[in-house]
């Protein structure tokens, strides 16, 4: 099941606190990056983040669920209400998620 264009902007507004957020369809899907680094996306209108140390601190509970088949395991995002919750998550996890790879010319 793809995700719905209303689930998508229902968690870009829970994200407004923040600047730089962008995201991109892919298969039906969004991927989501803050300030050009992946952290997470949307999967069957489910908010799942990358499993940074960040985020398993402050989502100790949080179910470890797949994104796709043959995906790695992402965490399902607590709090979708809380904006500043949301803020604080994102930018805790940006000092650990890989800079974006070169695309070769």
């Amino acid at each position: 099941m793809a995700s719905t264009k209303e689930y998508l902007d229902f968690i870009l507004d829970g994200l407004s606190e923040l600047n730089d957020i962008s995201y991109r369809l892919m298969m039906g899907e969004y991927l989501l990056y803050y300030k050009g680094r992946i952290f997470g996306g949307i999967y069957d209108n489910r908010f799942l983040v990358k499993p940074t140390e960040s985020a398993v601190r402050l989502m100790p509970a949080a179910a470890s669920e797949l994104p796709y088949e043959g995906a790695k395991p992402m965490l399902l995002a607590e709090n979708i209400e809380d904006r500043d919750f949301l803020k604080k998550l994102v930018e805790a996890m940006y000092p650990e998620l890989p800079e974006p790879k070169k695309r070769k010319k």
